[in-house]
This record gives C-alpha cells, structure tokens and sequence, in this order.
C-alpha cells in the first residue's frame, strides 16, 4: 500500500503546572424525553419527561405507545429508557424551541421489542433534523440497545426532528430523546488533514456522528460519569495485538492549562487512564513495536480524528484534531502508536482518549487549505508561569494516511511464497524504532490486516481438526477465536491442492474493496512461512446447504428460505453493479451461501471470481471454472463468461431450496440425477408442487410458488441473453416474499402494483453460435448447442469439484 505520513513535533515547554478550575457546564436547552412512557424517568439525576404530557409536541399527534419488560433490555444506560417506545405509523415529527443557537448533543435511544401487533425489529426508517439526514434506512438490532449521537449546529429557533418509515413495514420508533446544548468550543472551526496536508475549515458548522469515543487502557465511563453525558467504551476489542499494549494508570489530580483541554473536552477519568507500549517494548533500543487499533467506518465518508493526551508526569491534559478525508473503497480505519523518531526522548508511545466523528458535510461551508510549501514537521507550545523555567516533556505525533494499494506487479510467482515476494505490500502490525509516539491512522483500503502465523495458530487451537467447520477445494476451514475473542473463520491454503496462489491473491484482492451486508467480510490473511491463510468473519449458522439437506439441523421454513434468497441475491447484485465493472463469482451454490446468527444470508469464496468485460465487449473470454451441477451450459459450451452465468448457477440454488436435494445425485434414476433438468421438466408441466419439500409444500400459497417457479425457469434459460439480470431477479424474489405474505390473491395485487412479469430479452444469437470453440487458449471443445444437458455434465464428471 502507498503509505505517506505527516510527522508533527508536539514539544510541551510546560512552565506550571498550575490547574485550571472549571465549573460543571449548564446547557441552556435541555431536553430529555422518554417516549411513549406514561410517567417521568429519571436516570443519573436526569429527568427523562413522559411525552404524552408533550403530545403537541409530535406531529401528527399519536397514541402509539409500545411497552416491554425491564429484564429483557440489556442496557448500560439505565433499562427504565428502553421499556417504552413512541411508534409512528406515518411520518411524524418532534419540534424543540432552541433558546441558545450553536452546538448541541442529539441522541437518540433505540430498543426493538414486541408487543402486541407492533413488532419494532421489523421497522425500518429515516431521521432528519434541520434537513440534516441523521439516519438513513436504520433498522436496529435485535434483542441489542443502541444509542446514536450526533452533535449539530442549530442555528433557527426551532429544531424539528423527524421520523418517516420505509421499505415494507410502514413503522419507525424511538424509546428516548435527548437534545443538550454543548459548550461553543467543544468543535473548534479548523483541524489538520492527513491528505493533503493542510488545514480544515468550517468544521464548526458541520453535522456530526459520534462513531467511537473510547477510554485507552480505562474503564467504560458511563454517562453520569461524564460533564456532557458521554459513554467512553474500553479499548480491547478495537486491538489488533493486546500483547503489544499495556494500561497505565494515574491516581493524582489533573491539571488543566489555558488553550488546552477542559473537563468538557473530556472527563478526567480518561486523561488518567493510557494504553502505552509494554515494558519489554520500552527497554529494548532498537525495538520495533506498535499498538494498532481498528475501527470500521464507512468507506464513503470523511472523520473527525480527536486524540486525547495526558503527560502523566505533570497531568497535563490536551486533545489534537484530524480530518481524514474519505477514501472510497475503504472501510477500515487504522490509528497506531509507536516510538517517535526524535533522539533523546523515551522510548515509549501512549495515547489516553480516542474519538471518532463522521461528518455528515452536507453544511457544504467546509474548506481545505494547504499552504505553498508545506513542511512534515509542525509544532505546538503551551506555556504558563509558575516561577521557574523547566522543559518537563518531550512527545510526538505522526499520523499516516494510508491511501491506496501498491499496483500488482504484472508477472508474479505462481509459487506459495509471502506476498511480499510477489509484489504486494504487506500491512504488518510493527513500525519503526523511534523515540516519543507515533500515530497511524487511515482507512485501510489495502489488502486487510496481515495476521501472524503464531496469532493464528493459537486461535485455532494449533488447528486443532475438531475445530475444522468445512473443508473445500482451497483447503480446510477452522473455527477460532482471537485475542480479544472475536470469532472468526480461518481458511488454510491446502499445498497439494490444485487451487493455489491466484485464487488466494484474488481472494484478499477482491474482498479488501469489497463490503455489503450480504457478502462475507475478509478480516484478514497469512502468508508467513509459505502459508497461504484467510481470515472471515465466522458465520454462526454455516452453509445454507447444510440447512437444506445432509445434516440434523431444523428445517428451514418457506419464508425463511425466500429472505435467504433475498439476502444472496442482493449480495450478487451488488457483485455485478456495485464497482465500475461488474464481478463476476463464477461458483455460486449453496456451499457458498453463509447463514450468521439471525440466518441473514452472506455470500462467500470469491476464489474463482472474475472481472467483467469492458465496456465495448459482450463477455470474458476465460478457461472453464466452477462446480458441478451449478455450470452455465452456454459458458461450459463457449468459454465465454458474463454476469449471466451467475444468474444460471443461482437458478440452479432456488430450485435447490425449494427441492431440499443434491444437484447432481447419482444414486436417484437417471432422469432425476440432474436437477436443474429435473425440475425443469416439471415447471414446463405446470407441476412443480409435485418435487417441493414436503416440509414446507403444505405452506407455499400457489400463487408465490407459481412467480417463483417462472424466475427460476427464467434464470436456466440456456441463453444468458434469456435470462433476467441479478436486479430483475431479486424484484421478483421480493415480489414471490409478497405474494406469500398478502392476504389478496395474485391477480389483485398484480393490477394493484403494477407488477409486470418477466419478459425475454430475444436477441439473434449468429454471432455467439459462429465464434471459433477454443479460442481462449483452452483445448478445443466442440459445439455442444444441441447437446442435452446430460451430455454437457458428462464431460465435467471427472473434474474435482471446488
């Protein structure tokens, strides 16, 4: 990855150590709101006021009030908040008179429960404030509290927060709500910026939402704990090495010098608590460590980088400013600290307090300056008097951008050496030997976090072959739990196997660029000591072919398998539309779709994935890849690849859903071995209730499997030009979960909304039935248009599936 860094000396000529007192902050406007609760609330001293003594307040005026038990709310914020919840129905809004304009808190506290006909997990909305879009398409959580804040400039004298229900389920809710006046210098107007180097302006007016605030090496601080009523989370999981870290601990009193921090900017409890480099780290001269935390942002967006500082030695508290630009393609965000390159200070890095701040930017006053000229070394000096000149301390502060990836080198070893070998650039988690702390930070569009060997082989438990969860072309997949107890999935590279370094490159390359909810998230790879290791997120409930057949688990259910097809087909949609050319997976099947803890389908093994073709050509011309039973026959035919055979070998994974069996199973007769052939003998016959899963045919309406039988018919067209894309095929997904769930039968609701049927997209086929077989470089295969199915997996028979 190209790597470029600004490397600031912060030098403190501290003169005094003379404390500066502040007194607590009184907000001018202050509202607390516990919606749809029929009393006040108070929490911490606060008074939450029952809104139902508000009711002018909401427009339109409601008398949705949801309510559920305290024991079932895990929250750190005081469960009495999330028992009750003010439902809309329609879009609806709350107005607050602003008696100060300026700065203020906006948070907003969700709990989705059930109760009676109202079932919160299934709402999905927006809120606005001042035009302001503070959520977009939200839905919370499940069975999980969430608090969002954001920090606004409101400069009218009334704020009117919004609520307007989307998608399917015309709801939207919200348990509390609290609009605080903050201090007028908590967000100053400037900041520096990581790249381009500079400075940036108009910070003041912008919207803000709060993404991280976290206590270094502390405890979690609760808002009653805080001046401003801010939560600090602890640090350990955002470490990616917790060995490399060690807290400090500073049991004095903090000082509070002019035009440094204050008790608003943070509490003391953080500028008493730090994360610094280990002991082991700070006595070795020459050492090279780092600590590295990791945050996940959003790849589109600029942040607020606020760093927290405390000289424990003088207890002397200061904050710093970044803005990172957004870096699209990106959603990891890096900050690491390590030893200073300047000579004669300490060996040692610490860091007390981290926030992390999305700038909504719609305020559109926000300028970069970068002055002509620009050094790498800037510095500040915060003096007072108390008597005596003494230099007391010596720190400082690089922060890193990390920008882009190194171009792949053109020829590379098809060998199973490191990546560093073969023209990639390695993330490592250690940096160089300096003295004072270094600061990386960046949103990490590179090739993910390079894990050590040891780390992996200790979360695997020495891959022990009882924690093996799958085992593929590619090699073995085991369960394991990292340092800080994230669970992953750790896929090791088998030598023998037959599919080897591209596919690994591919992988990582594809994956590191790549994030959708329904596409399983790379956390990072291995490539020590000839090893070639990935590491996902773990998926609670595994492969949605297990769920179908060949294991003990429960059936699924009609509905449920419909929102799983969704989910895949959202994921391949965005695989195809989502970049400036398409992606092609090439080994769709249900092997492939991942199942977590809520069944939310993601898709997964992007090995064998291909680039598109360019914008003037119709397909890649390509050797044959992809598993049995799941082959686009035009593809197998021509060796010709387009978004297409995705489609086909998608197809081939609804009628497996709806049959609960295998693709290709040699023991049934022969005119059922095959079935997408099979089963699309029956669709042609108007029967194909006759081959559905006896455990969910008694609860398929006709009417929803009659859709969803045409969209698979449509999508094992043998021309892909006859197919539906991955888009028409996820509205008609959608429309089949619609005709499942309505209460009229399909032809109303076919005039009601419109809904069109899919049509074929004929297109002379001269061309493609004309094109030379093998032409890609391949040995030549003959013309097998007229060839029956049967035939064409004939040919594949002896090949080893992925």
């Amino acid at each position: 990855m190209a790597i470029r860094a600004i490397e600031a000396s912060l030098v403190f000529f501290l003169i005094t150590a003379l404390r500066c007192v502040h007194s607590t902050f009184t907000p001018a406007d202050n509202y607390l709101i516990d919606c749809g609760s029929l009393t006040n609330t108070t929490i911490g001293g606060r008074v939450f006021v029952a809104d139902v003594s508000l009711s002018s307040t909401l427009t339109p005026s409601s008398n949705n009030l949801a309510n559920t038990s305290l024991s079932s709310i895990p929250s750190a914020y005081g469960a009495a908040l999330f028992q009750s919840a003010r439902v809309f129905t329609a879009p609806s809004s709350y107005s607050f008179q602003i008696k100060a304009h300026g700065r203020h808190f906006i948070r907003l506290y969700f709990f989705p429960f059930v109760h009676r006909s109202y079932n919160l997990s299934a709402a999905t909305f927006n809120v606005s404030a001042q035009g302001v879009a503070l959520l977009d398409d939200f839905q919370p959580k499940a069975n999980a509290t969430a608090v969002k804040e954001f920090s606004l400039n409101i400069t009218s004298d009334t704020l009117s927060l919004a609520f307007a229900p989307t998608g399917s389920s015309p709801l939207a809710f919200v348990n509390a709500i609290e609009v605080v006046s903050v201090p007028d210098n908590l967000i100053g107007d400037a900041a520096k910026t990581v790249q381009p180097q500079g400075t940036y302006r108009g910070l003041s007016g912008q919207p803000l939402e709060t993404m991280y605030r976290i206590n270094m090496g502390g405890p979690l601080i609760l808002p009653n704990n805080d001046t401003l009523w801010r939560t600090w989370e602890t640090d350990g999981k955002f470490l990616l090495a917790s060995g490399l870290s060690q807290p400090v601990i500073f049991s004095g009193i903090i000082n509070h010098v002019p035009g440094g921090a204050t008790q608003e900017t943070a509490p003391d409890a953080v500028y008493a608590s730090a994360a610094e480099l280990p002991d082991a780290a700070q006595n070795t001269s020459n050492s090279l460590f780092n600590v590295t935390w990791q945050f996940d942002v959003d790849a589109k967006s600029s942040y607020l980088i606020r760093f927290h500082f405390c000289d424990i030695s003088l207890a002397t508290a200061v904050f710093m400013d970044f803005v990172v630009e957004a870096d699209v393609g990106s959603d990891k965000l890096s900050v690491g600290i390590s030893p200073s390159t300047l000579n004669g200070g300490v060996q040692n890095a610490i860091l007390n307090g981290l926030e992390i701040m999305k700038i909504n930017g719609s305020a559109g006053s926000a300028v970069v300056v970068t002055p002509p000229g620009s050094k790498k070394h800037f510095g500040v000096i915060l003096g007072s008097i108390l008597g005596a000149i003494a230099v007391v301390a010596v720190a400082a502060i690089v922060v890193c951008w990390v920008l882009r990836r190194r171009k792949l080198a053109k020829k590379y070893s098809r060998t199973w050496a490191p990546f560093s070998i073969n023209g990639f650039a390695s993330h490592s988690a250690v940096s160089g030997t300096s003295n004072g702390t270094v600061f990386t930070i960046g949103q990490n569009g590179s090739l993910g976090y390079r894990f050590s060997f040891a780390v992996l082989h200790e979360a695997t438990n020495n891959f022990d072959e009882d924690w093996v969860i799958g085992v593929g072309g590619f090699g073995k997949v085991y369960r394991g739990a990292l340092r800080d107890e994230t669970r992953v999935a750790v896929k090791r590279g088998n030598p023998t196997s037959q599919q080897g370094f591209n596919e690994f490159r591919t992988e990582i390359e594809l994956l590191s660029r790549l994030r959708h909810r329904h596409l399983v998230s790379l956390i990072g790879y291995c490539d020590e000591k000839n090893e070639m290791i990935l590491v996902y997120e773990y998926m609670e409930k595994g492969t949605l072919k297990s769920h179908l057949y060949g294991s003990n688990l429960p059936p699924l259910g009609w509905k449920q398998r419909l929102e799983i097809c969704i989910g895949s087909a959202r994921g391949l949609h965005y695989l195809h539309t989502g970049q400036a050319k398409a992606i092609i997976h090439r080994d769709v099947k249900s092997a492939n779709i991942l199942l977590d803890e809520n069944l939310l389908a993601k898709v997964a093994d992007f090995g064998l994935s291909k680039t598109g073709p360019e914008l003037d050509q119709t397909h890649v011309s390509t050797a044959v890849k992809g598993s049995f039973g799941y082959l686009d026959p035009e593809y197998f035919r021509r060796q010709q690849l387009t978004e297409k055979s995705d489609v086909y070998s998608f197809g081939v994974v609804l009628l497996e859903v709806l049959c609960a069996r295998p693709v290709i199973d040699p023991t049934l007769p022969r005119e059922m071995v095959n079935l997408a052939e099979w089963g699309m003998k029956w669709q042609k016959r108007g029967e194909l209730e006759q081959i559905v899963d006896a455990r969910v045919a008694g609860s398929i309406k006709p009417e929803s499997l009659r859709k969803y039988g045409e969209t698979i018919e449509k999508c094992l067209a043998d021309s892909g030009v006859d197919r539906p894309s991955m888009g028409d095929v996820l509205w008609n997904l959608e429309y089949v979960l619609h005709l499942q769930e309505a209460d009229a039968d399909a032809s109303q609701l076919d005039s009601i909304n419109g809904i069109a049927e899919l049509s074929p997209r004929l297109q002379n086929m001269d061309a493609l039935e004309s094109t030379p077989a093998g032409e890609a470089g391949t040995a030549p295969l003959n013309d097998l248009t007229e060839v029956s199915m049967s035939k064409v997996f004939s040919q594949l028979i002896k090949s080893e599936g992925r």
